[in-house]
């Protein structure tokens, strides 16, 4: 009895469409691919380059230089080295203005991510309608221009006429009639600050309601079954799921808090005798104010430096903490 079985095909095997035979070597249409992102990002990088890129290098090789009137009417290049840093780093106005921005930075992020923390988690209790109203008060106080914004709150914290001074003192406090809101630093510095705190809290709250939207409704019934009252719920289920959040939007409001120049060069332009100037706005004044353009290239470069300093030291404790909780 023969067993008869099949014999493989005598001709050449076929090959899979995209790789090569007897190679292990991946298709050329997948080396191909790969680049694919990197193509996609091209543009981005290339505008980056150009409108940010080139203008930081301008601005440093500006900071070695002394760059003041006469050389840019006479079209002259006068290289003085550290000179210009030197003097800046030894002076005791930088410094004292340092510490004065990295303190006003402190007191508005903390104020931006406490407030807009509490607004986020509001619109998520508040019902349809009222969540919907609210969103658009915060999103029309959110695209309200800069400019526009502060001029409003010169107008309301007027000496003579202002809305704020006319309420307290319909209120009893008569001292506040004639109150000159811009004549100290204190006062100064509140009204920056409510003003920067009011334009920072929508984004903040924004972003922390829709964080609370991908939290799974389950969890919330399974802490409550466990016997979790409101609180503790917040801290076992909300805040675990908003730490991502929280963490890229108290990034983001450092960056923007630090370089807020608008807001202050409007509302006194750093008065009163220059006791709230922060280090944009020190730049610009000795920069441009004084005619010592190499001088305020030098110190918006150190306030680049000292920006990258704060934010890398913030990033640090972020990456330790999530490493701990891993």
């Amino acid at each position: 009895m023969t067993v008869q079985t099949e014999r493989p095909p005598s001709g050449p095997t076929e090959v899979p469409r995209g790789t090569s035979e007897g190679s292990g070597k991946p298709p050329a249409r997948g080396r191909v691919g790969a680049f694919v992102p990197y193509l996609l990002l091209l543009p981005a990088v290339v505008a980056t380059l150009i409108f940010l890129g080139w203008p930081l290098i301008n601005n440093a090789l500006l900071s070695f230089q002394n760059l003041n009137m006469r050389q840019l009417i006479q079209h002259l290049t006068e290289w003085n080295g550290i000179e210009n840093y030197t003097e800046v780093l030894t002076g005791s106005d930088f410094w004292r203005v340092t510490g004065r921005s990295i303190l006003f930075m402190g007191t508005n992020v903390v104020l931006i991510m406490i407030l807009g923390t509490l607004v986020g988690l509001l619109l998520a209790r508040l019902g349809k309608r009222m969540r919907v109203a609210l969103l658009v008060g915060l999103v029309l106080a959110w695209a309200m221009p800069v400019v526009a914004a502060t001029t409003v709150y010169q107008w309301l914290f007027a000496q003579r006429f202002g809305v704020v001074n006319w309420v307290l003192a319909k209120m009893g406090f008569d001292g506040m009639a004639d109150y000159n809101w811009m004549g100290t630093q204190f006062s100064t510095f509140f009204v920056v600050t409510v003003l920067i705190v009011w334009q920072s809290i929508p984004f903040v709250a924004i972003n922390l309601y829709a964080a609370t939207t991908t939290i799974p409704k389950e969890l919330y019934e399974a802490a409550s079954l466990d016997g979790a009252g409101a609180w503790k719920s917040f801290l076992s289920v909300t805040l675990p799921f908003m730490r991502p959040f929280l963490y890229a939007t108290t990034f983001l409001e450092i960056i923007w808090v630090f370089k807020a120049f608008v807001q202050v060069y409007t509302i006194n332009a750093g008065g009163p005798d220059r006791l709230t100037e922060i280090l944009p706005v020190y730049a610009y004044v000795e920069g441009i104010g004084n005619q010592h353009f190499g001088m305020g290239s030098a110190i918006a470069m150190l306030t680049i430096i000292i920006m990258l300093l704060i934010t890398a030291y913030y990033l640090r404790i972020v990456l330790k903490q999530e490493e701990d909780e891993r």
